[in-house]
C-alpha cells in the first residue's frame, strides 16, 4: 500500500487546486479523494489511498522546489499551532535531501508533534485525552473542530492499520529508508498546515485560547548523568560491529549510520528515536526465534495485529507461555568488548524515569518540603496571641485518627526494613527517617501491565497536589509573617494567619500519612494484579478520593482562598474515608501480607 498504491493513478495534479498561492488548503480536492463503502459506515483505505497518489506527488514537487523564503511566508503562520514550527524548516530540507533515513526520522519527528498537537486541541472541548491515536482521530470533539472528512483523511495516512498507518509502520521499525515515499512527508507537512488554518478559524469564532500542555523535563543531573561517556574509540568499534552484527537487517543499516551522525553532532533526540525503533525491529526478530514462533515475525499487516515492544518485553506469550527473550538477554548476547562498561552498569542500574522511580522522587521532595515548616519563623506575638477557631475539637479528632492510622500502617512495613530498637508506636519525628527506608526499597518495573501503570498515575496525581499544598503553605507562612511583623495585617487577617499557623500542626502530620500511604502502596504495586476486576475499581475508586482531597486541600490553601478551617473539614472527612478502606483490609499492604502468610 506505502510502496505501490499510490503510485497507480498517473495522471498529473494541479497544485492550484490543492493550495492557493498565499497558502490557503483547499481542502475539497483532498476530501473528495475520500472513498466510503456502500454501506456509509466506513472508508475505503485502499481506494482512498489510490486516489490521493497524484494530490501528494503535485504536493511534494510544490514544497521540495519552494524557496525556503516563500516557505516561511506562506506556511510558517499556520504550523505554529504545533508548538514545534523550528521543526517544519528542517523537514523543507530533508524533503530535498536524497538522504532517505532523513525522509523517515522528519515523518516520525512530525506525526508524534501532531498527536500532541491534536491531543492540545481535544482539550478545548473534552477533558481526559485519548491515550491512542487512532481514539483521538475518531473522537467528536476533533471532528468539531476540523470536521468530519478532514479527520477522515489524517485517518488514511496515520490513524489506521487499514491506511497507510506511516506513524506505527515507522516508529515500530518495520519500514527500511527507502521503502517511503517522500510525496508522503510532503503531505503530512500540508495537511498540518491546513489543520492550523481550519484551527484558526475556529478559535476565532468561539474565542477559545489553544494551550499547550508542557513537556516532560529531565532537571535532576542524577538522572542525565548515569550512563559512560562513549568516546570516539568506542563509537569507531561500532561502526565496525554495525556492519557485522546479525542484530541488525542490511536493509536497515543506514538507519544506523544517521543514528552515529547524529550522536556525534549532539543530535541526541534524533539518535535516540532513530536507535529505539531499530532496538524494536531487532528484538522482534530475536524474539520470534527463541520462542520458536515465526508467524510473529510480521510486517506492518492490515489484517493482524503485528508485534510490538509491549509484546517483545512481556512476562508470557499470549499462549500463557514464559517469554524467553528476557531470559535470553544477558552477558551472552552483550559480548562485545567495546560495550563492557555498559555491562557493567545493566547490573547495578535502576530505573529513572518509570513513573514508579518518578513517584519515589515526588515523596521525598514532598517530605523535604514538610520537613522544612518547623524552620519557618513565626513572629513571637503571634505565638502569645489567642484565637478561637471553630475547628478545635475536629483538629483533636483528626490527630488521634492519623495517629492510629499511622500506628497501623507500620504494622505492614516489611520486616526487613522496621526499627526494631523501638517499643510502641513510630514517633512522629521517626516518620522522615521512614519514608526514606521506603522509598529505598527496590520496585520491579520491567513487567508493568496497564493496571499497575493506571494506579501509579493516580498516586503521582495525589503525590504531586500533596506538594503542591507544601508549596504554597510555606510562601503564605512567609508572606503572612512579613505583613505581621510590618504590621500591615487587619485584625480579621492576623486571625486567619493564627487558623494558618494552628492548621500546619495538623496538616503537616496528615500529609505524612499520605506519604507513607503512598509509599507503602508502591512497594506492593504489583499485587494489585491479584485483584478481580471488581475489587480493582473499588480501590480505584478509593485512590481517586484520596486525590479529590488533595486537590481540594490544594484549592483551600491557596493564597487568594486561606480556608484554613475548610481545610481541617476537608482532613476529617478524609480519615475517616482511609479509616473505613483500611478497615476493609483491601490495600495493597495487605494482599502481599496475605500473600506472604499463604507463601508460608
Amino acid at each position: 500500500m506505502i510502496c505501490k498504491l499510490g503510485f497507480e493513478v498517473r495522471e498529473s495534479c494541479d497544485i492550484s487546486s490543492i493550495v492557493t498561492q498565499n497558502g490557503e488548503v483547499c481542502w475539497k480536492k483532498i476530501t473528495d479523494c475520500m472513498v466510503y463503502t456502500e454501506s456509509a459506515q466506513g472508508l475505503d483505505h485502499r481506494e482512498s489511498v489510490r486516489l490521493l497518489g497524484p494530490v501528494c506527488q503535485a504536493v511534494h514537487l510544490h514544497l521540495s522546489s519552494l524557496p525556503e523564503g516563500q516557505f516561511e511566508m506562506r506556511y510558517a503562520p499556520a504550523l505554529q499551532w504545533t508548538g514545534v514550527p523550528e521543526l517544519f524548516p528542517e523537514i523543507l530540507g530533508a524533503l530535498r535531501s536524497p538522504e532517505s533515513p532523513s525522509i523517515c526520522l522528519s515523518l516520525m519527528k512530525l506525526s508524534s508533534c501532531l498527536e500532541r498537537a491534536l491531543g492540545d486541541v481535544y482539550l478545548l472541548i473534552g477533558k481526559d485525552c485519548p491515550f491512542l491515536l487512532r481514539d483521538l482521530l475518531a473522537s467528536e470533539e476533533l471532528a468539531q473542530v476540523f470536521g468530519q472528512p478532514v479527520m477522515d483523511v489524517l485517518k488514511v495516512f496515520v490513524g489506521s492499520p487499514r491506511g497507510l498507518n506511516l506513524r506505527n509502520v515507522l516508529w515500530h521499525g518495520f519500514a527500511a529508508p527507502q521503502e517511503v515515499p517522500p510525496k508522503y512527508c510532503s503531505m503530512m507537512v500540508l495537511l498540518t498546515a491546513g489543520l492550523g488554518q481550519l484551527l484558526t478559524g475556529f478559535l476565532q469564532q468561539t474565542n477559545f485560547t489553544l494551550a499547550h500542555r508542557p513537556f516532560v523535563t529531565l532537571t535532576s543531573l542524577e538522572d542525565l548523568i548515569v550512563f559512560p561517556d562513549v568516546t570516539s574509540e568506542v563509537l569507531s568499534v561500532l561502526e565496525e560491529v554495525m556492519k557485522k552484527s546479525t542484530f541488525i537487517l542490511k536493509i536497515m543499516l543506514p538507519y544506523w549510520e544517521v543514528a552515529l551522525t547524529k550522536l556525534k553532532s549532539h543530535r541526541f533526540a534524533d539518535c535516540a528515536i532513530l536507535l529505539l525503533m531499530q532496538l524494536e525491529t531487532g528484538l522482534r526478530r530475536v524474539f520470534a526465534e527463541v520462542n520458536e514462533c515465526p508467524k510473529r515475525l510480521l510486517t506492518a499487516e492490515s489484517t493482524a495485529l503485528y508485534t510490538t515492544f509491549d509484546e517483545i518485553l512481556a512476562k508470557h506469550l499470549n499462549d500463557g507461555k514464559i517469554n524467553q527473550l528476557p531470559l535470553f538477554l544477558g552477558e551472552p548476547a552483550m559480548e562485545k568488548a567495546a560495550v563492557g562498561s555498559l555491562i557493567n552498569l545493566a547490573g547495578t542500574y535502576v530505573s529513572r524515569c518509570h513513573p514508579a522511580s518518578q513517584l519515589k522522587k515526588q515523596v521525598l521532595s514532598c517530605e523535604g518540603s514538610i520537613g522544612a515548616w518547623p524552620l519557618l519563623p513565626l513572629p513571637e506575638e503571634a505565638e502569645r496571641e489567642p484565637v478561637r477557631s471553630e475547628g478545635d475539637s475536629e483538629t483533636d479528632v483528626c490527630s488521634s485518627l492519623i495517629t492510629e492510622i499511622v500506628a497501623g500502617l507500620c504494622c505492614h512495613v516489611p520486616e526487613t526494613h522496621r526499627a526494631a530498637h523501638l517499643p510502641g508506636p513510630l514517633p512522629p519525628e521517626e516518620w522522615p527517617r521512614l519514608l526514606h527506608v521506603l522509598c529505598s526499597i527496590p520496585v520491579r518495573t520491567l513487567f508493568c501491565p496497564r493496571a499497575v501503570l493506571e494506579v501509579l498515575a493516580v498516586l503521582r496525581r495525589v503525590s504531586a497536589h500533596c506538594r503542591r499544598v507544601c508549596g504554597q503553605v510555606a510562601v503564605c507562612v512567609e508572606l503572612r509573617r512579613r505583613q505581621w511583623e510590618d504590621r500591615s495585617l487587619r485584625s480579621r487577617q492576623r486571625r486567619n494567619y493564627l487558623r494558618l499557623v494552628r492548621s500546619m500542626k495538623l496538616l503537616s502530620p496528615m500529609l505524612y500519612l499520605i506519604l507513607l500511604l503512598i509509599a507503602l502502596e508502591l512497594i506492593n504495586i504489583h499485587m494489585v494484579l491479584g485483584k478481580n476486576a471488581s475489587e480493582y475499581q473499588q480501590y480505584l475508586r478509593f485512590l481517586k478520593c484520596i486525590l479529590q482531597y488533595t486537590e481540594n486541600l490544594a484549592a483551600c490553601t491557596r493564597q487568594d482562598r486561606n480556608k484554613w478551617d475548610d481545610a481541617v473539614r476537608l482532613t476529617h472527612t478524609a480519615l475517616l474515608k482511609i479509616w473505613a478502606f483500611i478497615e476493609k483490609k483491601q490495600m495493597l499492604m495487605h494482599l502481599a501480607e496475605k500473600s506472604t502468610i499463604k507463601v508460608v
